[in-house]
């Protein structure tokens, strides 16, 4: 490019260039315009981000001096010189810069009236500590209202939100920032960093934008690299990763990410190099070290994650991004003193700090209301009142899972496993992602922590036994792995360990899952860890669980528990998942095609004499009865077409009607469960034509193939009540205390089970139960309790009879326990306390 006379406005076209990725000739440009204008800051500006933005970083660091020697009252060539220098491996020479600023605006403030140098003054008052709402508030929307049209503020503003985890304020910056500049690639990539953690959607629409219009837009291409990292596309993640180099070859971020692909493939050699070239421009820089850290964490590997983070803070004791990560760290290894005392830290210094505050909030709120329960191998925390109902079952499930699952798996679980169980999903999302979103899970564990939502937070029947099981299996395989797993062998030993534990329990083939695997929704193994992250619909995350544990019940079928153990144990030391699967099961080209087909085996056996073809959409609409009659008649078998008959008859009452085709459906596919499936509906025609056997034997095998049916416990309690079958009451009140312990029904079923098999310890611990669920006849409850603990010799009979009179005065049963338990005499015609 020629240096014939280019005016400063000209600069513009430089900075244009730099947009578009062009840094070779943004530097062109800038050079040659510094030839008739080497007093104007906006062309040194230029240089210096030029050379930014190619990596040149020492170059960057001397073309600082004769810019600040050319204009050194620039508020805005301050800040960029400022990360020069800084990059360039002197930090120290930039340690006053936000003080300089601070300085000229103070004095000069007249000078200020643009936007970019009003952003420029409230992002130095940031780095000097000012409150950061306090800098949004009356710098940053300041300088929005001075240029509506001004790019910068609406990028200042995101950042900062950004910064401090609030994804949704940040988007509403870019998304405001695109009205007035919609083809700039930085608001764009902006709003793919805001949605990156909520909506993946989004945030691929957002990034393919700004790598349109910037292909060589190398944060960009670093946030591809960093979900390509989670889904363990590590081959991929690097051939972005060489892209972004072809941009900048320095950039301490794609090295630090280099580091941790490395890392995650065991390449101690290419790990040690990258992270060198990462602090090569600027040995001091906390950055690299908190990147590899946070992504690390991400992958489980907390310990590796939290030793990254002190080594950032041995850089830069000041530095807050590592120091909440480290306190994230920290909590999720059950290094509690140490986590909270950090996130404190944090929170002091950093009042705006979204996720740290919500902890901090969290930790206040649990210290207030939760309880603590203890055995030596876990520690329980949870709300007190849930606690005294459902707390020592919990304690004693985690322990059968301890027991069998250790001894299976052959890990001896160290330190006691702490789980924490949340009434309110708020709560639950804040300590397991930092804010209080939830996107469906039930349950989370991170190794020695285990997370739960409490059985109250569920919109549909879950249980929550089943839930706790999953978790702690997680707890013994991470442990045996030293937390070096993909996330489809965990989740798939998890759910397989659920089925094997009850078949009720966990996912099973369904027609959805038959349907998908048939399909086009089997996922190859070698790619099934990204079957997690963005599913379709919830039907596809839901059904990648199911597939995962599939392809470990393929795995034990054809080589035994051993080869599972055996893959276990490679990993954890440090061996990949495709290199052991190749030396333990198969390579994973063959794994790929071996499970493909024993899928498509499985599904084909499910009811396979059933047909599963669904209508024509066309047939359902109005006007194509007929046409429907015809194609149904075609097919007698097809479950859909008998499925929508028998709905239609039990609408219509016609119940005899209604039972031959259920009982057809129910021959054709024995395991339709669920609350609205063939089996329940059976046993509801059943009822209605007064068949008491008939309505039982379904509704028992319905209870076996599915553990969240209450309706179903209930009825039979009912059913077995009448015929005095205790046993069943007990076994049905138990299987619906493990989907909802905080109702009455089955803990009063349970009593009165217990008493008539006198069992007297577990009916005086359900009546006790029943205290703890503001029942509406407490004195009842309080007699029926004293009535049990007198014949069992517990002096505190006295205080519970004494509590059903005070309740109750009248209450001629309770007066006539007292009067035994004082040996008063009775009248002649009185008898012994009864139950009512």
């Amino acid at each position: 490019m020629t240096s014939a006379r280019l005016s400063g406005a000209e600069a513009s076209d430089g900075f244009a260039l730099l947009l578009k990725g062009e840094n070779a000739r943004a530097l062109e440009t800038a050079e040659a315009g510094l030839v008739d204008n080497a007093d104007d800051p906006e062309w040194h500006r230029l240089k210096i981000e030029a050379l930014m933005a190619a990596g040149q970083y020492d170059k960057a660091r001397e073309a600082v001096k004769p810019a600040l020697e050319a204009e050194p009252r620039s508020l805005v060539l301050l800040l960029t010189a400022r990360d020069a220098l800084r990059m360039g491996g002197r930090p120290q020479d930039a340690a006053d810069f936000p003080d300089r600023i601070e300085q000229l605006m103070n004095t000069r403030n007249w000078a200020y009236r643009d936007a970019a140098s009003v952003v420029a003054y409230g992002r130095a008052m940031l780095l000097k500590g000012t409150d950061p709402k306090l800098v949004l508030d009356r710098v940053f929307s300041a300088a929005q209202k001075m240029e509506p049209a001004a790019r910068e503020s609406y990028l200042a503003r995101g950042a900062i939100a950004l910064e401090k985890g609030d994804g949704a304020l940040a988007a509403k910056a870019f998304r405001d920032g695109l009205k007035v500049a919609s083809d700039d690639p930085d608001m764009h990539f902006g709003l793919a960093r805001a949605f990156s953690t909520s909506d993946r959607e989004e945030m691929a629409a957002a990034l393919e934008k700004t790598l349109e219009l910037n292909p060589r837009h190398v944060p960009a291409l670093l946030l591809k690299v960093d979900h390509l990292i989670d889904r363990e596309d590590y081959s991929a993640a690097s051939t972005i990763l060489d892209k972004a180099a072809e941009a900048n070859p320095h950039n301490p971020s794609m090295w630090a990410l280099r580091a941790v692909v490395a890392h995650l493939r065991n390449d101690n050699p290419a790990e040690t190099a990258a992270r060198a070239a990462a602090l090569k421009s600027w040995p001091g820089n906390p950055e690299p070290e908190h990147i590899i850290g946070r992504k690390l964490s991400q992958k489980y590997r907390f310990a590796e994650g939290a030793a990254a983070q002190r080594r950032a803070l041995k850089a830069d004791p000041n530095y807050l991004p590592a120091k909440s990560q480290l306190a994230s760290d920290l909590l999720r290894l059950g290094d509690e003193e140490e986590g909270w005392k950090t996130a404190a830290g944090v929170n002091d210094a950093d009042a705006y700090n979204v996720a740290v505050h919500n902890m901090m909030t969290l930790h206040d709120l649990m210290e207030s209301k939760f309880t603590t329960l203890e055995n030596g191998d876990f520690t329980v925390r949870m709300d007190k009142t849930e606690a005294a109902i459902y707390g020592p079952r919990a304690l004693e499930l985690l322990g059968e899972a301890r027991k069998k699952l250790s001894a299976k798996y052959g890990v001896d679980v160290r330190r006691p496993t702490i789980v924490e169980i949340f009434t309110d999903q708020k709560d639950f999302g804040v300590r397991t992602f930092g804010m209080p979103e939830n996107p469906g899970y039930l349950g989370v564990c991170f190794g020695r922590v285990v997370t739960a939502n409490s059985p109250v937070t569920n919109s549909h029947p879950v249980n929550w036994e089943a839930v706790l099981w999953h978790e702690f299996c997680h707890t013994v395989t991470l442990q045996a792995t030293r937390n070096k797993m993909p996330r489809w062998l965990s989740e798939g030993i998890s759910v397989y360990e659920e089925r094997q534990a009850d078949p009720s329990w966990g996912e099973h083939m369904s027609p959805r899952y038959r349907a998908m695997i048939l399909g086009e929704d089997l996922t190859p193994v070698s790619q099934l860890s990204g079957a997690f992250l963005s599913p379709k619909s919830n039907d596809h995350l839901m059904f990648a669980y199911f597939e995962s544990s599939l392809v470990v019940e393929f795995i034990i079928s054809r080589h035994g528990l051993d080869a599972v153990k055996a893959v276990l144990n490679d990993l954890g030391e440090g061996t990949t998942i495709n290199d052991s699967l190749a030396r333990r099961v198969a390579p994973i080209e063959k794994l790929d095609e071996n499970f493909k087909a024993f899928a498509k085996q499985q599904a084909e056996a499910f009811a396979p004499r059933a047909d599963w073809t669904k209508p024509e959409p066309a047939l359902l609409l109005p006007g194509g009865e007929e046409k429907l009659k015809e194609w149904a008649a075609k097919v007698p078998t097809n479950y859909w077409m008998l499925m929508r008959d028998a709905g239609e008859l039990m609408e219509e009452k016609k119940w005899l009607e209604a039972s031959e085709v259920l009982k057809r459906l129910v021959a054709l596919h024995p395991n339709d469960g669920g609350s609205d499936g063939a089996l329940a509906m059976l046993s509801r025609v059943a009822r209605e034509l007064g068949d008491a056997a008939g309505e039982q034997a379904h509704l028992v095998r319905l209870t076996e193939i599915d553990s969240a049916v209450p309706e179903a416990n209930a009825r039979l309690i009912t059913i077995a009540t009448a015929d005095k079958d205790w046993t069943t009451v007990a076994a049905q009140a138990r299987r619906w205390l493990a989907v909802n312990p905080l109702v009455p029904g089955p803990w009063r079923a349970l009593a009165q089970a217990s008493e008539e098999t006198s069992d007297w310890k577990s009916a005086a611990a359900a009546w006790r139960t029943l205290l703890s669920l503001d029942p509406p006849d407490p004195s009842g409850i309080h007699f029926n309790l004293a009535r049990l603990l007198h014949r069992t010799g517990d002096k505190s009979a006295r205080r519970h009879v004494l509590m059903a009179l005070e309740d109750n005065p009248r209450h001629r049963e309770a007066l006539r326990l007292l009067l035994e338990m004082q040996g008063e005499a009775l009248p002649p015609d009185a008898k012994p306390a009864q139950s009512p």
